[in-house]
């Protein structure tokens, strides 16, 4: 319950995930189904929503973006639809402590942050 309250509270969402078996993880599913129910009290419900993923593929983690787009839609959420971040590759973008090292991929990942914002003010969910 005390995600689903944090979800419910939340201005908008940030998913930020990998890519396994060409979809997302059990967990992340797992979780999103949690906070949708029972139905008719989703708590995603309207939530403007971005999604970030990364993957050791080369094709990032299209496959998984494109599979919660499709439960955003079922969800009732608002994604931003530009730009795409997916971080193929991501061996090779971040360090060994774990810091993105690509500047390219820090550009995507400011647009994209900048665009929740800018959306989530027109749609009318976050404080003025």
């Amino acid at each position: 319950m005390e995600l689903k309250r944090r979800v419910r509270d939340a201005h908008a969402i940030l998913i930020v995930t990998p890519e396994y078996n060409h979809s997302v993880p059990g967990v992340l599913k797992n979780a999103i189904d949690w906070v949708s129910r029972p139905y008719g009290d989703s708590a995603w419900a309207e939530k403007p929503a971005a999604i970030i993923g990364a993957s050791i593929g080369g094709i990032g983690t299209a496959r998984a973006r494109y599979h919660l787009r499709q439960t955003f839609v079922f969800l009732n959420m608002f994604p931003v639809n530009q730009p795409e971040v997916m971080i193929g590759n991501a061996a090779e973008r971040f360090d060994r402590e774990g810091n993105l090292k690509d500047q390219t991929t820090k550009k995507l990942i400011s647009q994209l942050l900048a665009n929740l914002v800018d959306w989530n003010r027109r749609i009318g969910t976050a404080p003025r």
